[in-house]
Order: structure tokens, then sequence, then C-alpha cells
């Protein structure tokens, strides 16, 4: 579906679009894919990498309604994955985190509605679902603006969606490649936060792909959330340095011990499918009523029970060390070389 198409991807440069672009120059045709981001010297240095005749830089913020508006100019397709990420530092720099995560997302709308854009996903996380801390509140403002947003076309608009996952093997800014750090620092142990933490767990490639096939199931107004396992942070330290001891700091503010990306306050909005589940949106679009539990593709979903939630902790699917082991061999994340003790010569 992607073939002779224009498509955008806002925040580009990033871990998701960088495999992102890869995999639609692999299996498509686009007539045009445009990197929409604020970061000339990442746009550079991709550039180097993806040089096809389709391909197009575009620099600009989420922040300038009008600099996204003219990148949409033309567009059938958008990802939005332009977001600032990092817990700490939005509890830090709150306003800078609302600007980006849900003034832009209302910009995104606002432009893909001007520009009569086909189809729009936008990218979330397992910390929107019952936040405790700001990045997690504006996502899931952004998830609210972004599933209101169908009924702005009055039935005729683009069509808005979401997917929340949880965290990504080997992204920037995760704890692979901080623990993969440490060891080739020679570290005599890992911090482990909680011993009980639990996360979600899937490649780029996997999320990717999940996107990919959303935009053949999208409606509009679903929130996707896939089927992916758990891991344990112990497991995960044990996975990346057999027998290294590990430190417990303490956990951060902000963080939780297990994430949720199904609320069990939603489970009566909650569909279950094979491979994925759906959240209806709490709200009727354009006086429809669509079917969520039958989509474009012919799967069938089914009602959850009330009062189920999908969280972290309670996953029937927990990965064991050397299934994480072949996760990060699977992301690209190649084993760390701890660092050899100098030796001073006599």
């Amino acid at each position: 579906m992607f073939t002779d198409k224009t498509i955008l991807i806002t925040g580009g440069t990033g871990s998701f679009g960088k495999c992102y672009t890869r995999t639609i120059l692999e299996r498509y045709q686009p007539r045009r894919l445009i990197i929409f981001s604020r970061d000339e010297l990442k746009q550079y240095e991709m550039a180097q990498e993806f040089n096809a005749p389709c391909m197009r830089y575009f620099i600009g913020d989420v922040r300038d309604r009008c600099r996204i508006a003219r990148a949409m100019q033309g567009v059938d397709y958008v990802i939005h994955a332009a977001a600032l990420k990092q817990v700490p530092a939005a509890e830090y720099n709150p306003m800078e985190c609302i600007k980006t995560n849900i003034h832009g997302a209302q910009n995104v709308i606002r432009a893909a509605l001007e520009a009569g854009v086909q189809k729009i996903i936008a990218l979330s996380t397992d910390k929107a679902a019952n936040p405790i801390n700001l990045y997690g509140a504006t996502k899931l403002a952004s998830d609210k603006l972004f599933v209101a947003a169908n009924n702005m076309g009055g039935g005729c608009g683009p069509l808005f969606s979401v997917v929340r996952y949880g965290n990504v093997v080997g992204s920037r800014g995760s704890v692979v490649p901080f623990f993969r750090k440490l060891i080739e620092q020679g570290a005599a142990s890992l911090p482990i936060t909680d011993a009980r933490m639990t996360r979600f767990w899937i490649t780029l490639q996997q999320g990717v792909d999940f996107v990919l096939k959303n935009f053949a199931r999208m409606q509009g107004g679903e929130i996707f959330v896939p089927k992916i396992p758990s891991v344990r942070i112990t497991d995960l330290a044990q996975a990346m340095a057999p027998g290294m001891a590990h430190e417990v700091i303490g956990i951060r503010p902000g963080e939780k011990l297990h994430e949720t990306m199904c609320p069990a306050d939603d489970s009566h909005l909650t569909l279950e499918f094979d491979d994925h589940f759906v959240l209806k949106p709490t709200i009727r679009f354009h006086d429809t009523d669509l079917d969520y539990a039958a989509n474009p593709l012919g799967e069938r979903g089914r009602p959850v029970a009330q009062g189920f939630a999908y969280e972290s902790g309670a996953n029937p699917h927990f990965l064991t060390v050397p299934e994480i082991v072949a996760y990060n061999r699977a992301a690209g994340v190649a084993p760390a070389k701890p660092a050899v003790a100098k030796t001073t010569a006599r």
C-alpha cells in the first residue's frame, strides 16, 4: 500500500525512523519518503545511509505549525514519532515536554487535516497507560488528541490511530546500551533499580512491522497494542553480563515496578485479537458506529473480561535469559566486551 505513495515521518532521524525508512525502501517503491526533524547533523548523517531518489530531508520542529503544514503538502501517510521521551528530563523541563508532546501533536493533526492526508498513526508508549510521570501524561494527552481528531474531518478527513508498545531493545536512551557501556568500561556491577522490576520487550523491527500492518487494519480512533513478551530486569542484566554482581540503587522518581499497556479501567473498551489488542475510543465519530471487532484484514476480536489489564508483571510470556540474548542479537545489539585490565611492563 506504500508503493507510489508519499510518506512523512516526524522525528524521522530517531531509532524508529531509521528502521522504518530501511523497511519501506526494502519492501516498497514510495514516491517520496520525507524525514521531518529538527537536528541537521542527524539528518546529514542519515542521508549518508539513506540517499535513494525518493528521500527528502525536511528540517523543522513539530512545535512550528507553519513548518509542519508546509512539509505535509501532498503527503498520503504520516507516522508521528517525534517526542521528548526521557522521563527525568521531562520532570525537570515540564513545559518543554508539553510543547513538543502535546502542542506538537495538535500541530501535526491540524496539518494533516489541512493537507488531506489519508492516514496517520501516532506512536505512543506503555507509560501513557495510568501515567505517574509527566512524559506518560503528555503521551496520554497526545493519544486523546489523535483519537478525537477523527471527528474533526467530519467523516471524510484523515483517519487517525495510535500504536502503543513497550521498551524497544537497544533504542537510544534505553537500559541495554547503558548496561553495555558499563560492561565495556569494566564496571564491577550493574545498577538495578529494583529486583522485582519488569518491562515489556520488543525489537525495533517488530515495532515497525506492527505499525505497517496497522495502516491496513485501522478504521480510525483505535489504540493498537501488540502482544509482546516481558523481561525481568535481573534476567536482562544476567543475559548481558553473566555472573556480574548487581547493585540495587532504588526506583527512580516517575518509574513503575511494572508497566501497563491496557489498563483495567479500560477493560470495557478492550478487544483481544490473536496477536494484538485494540482499545476502542470512548467517543463516537461523525454519526457512524464502527465495528472495531472486525478490521479490514478480516481479523476478529473479542471483548476481554471486565477488570482485565495487560501488565508486564502479569504477562503470561516472559523471556528466559537465553531468549533475551537472542532478542538482543536480533536487534543488532552485539554482546558487550568487558574491559581488559592493563598490565604494567616491568
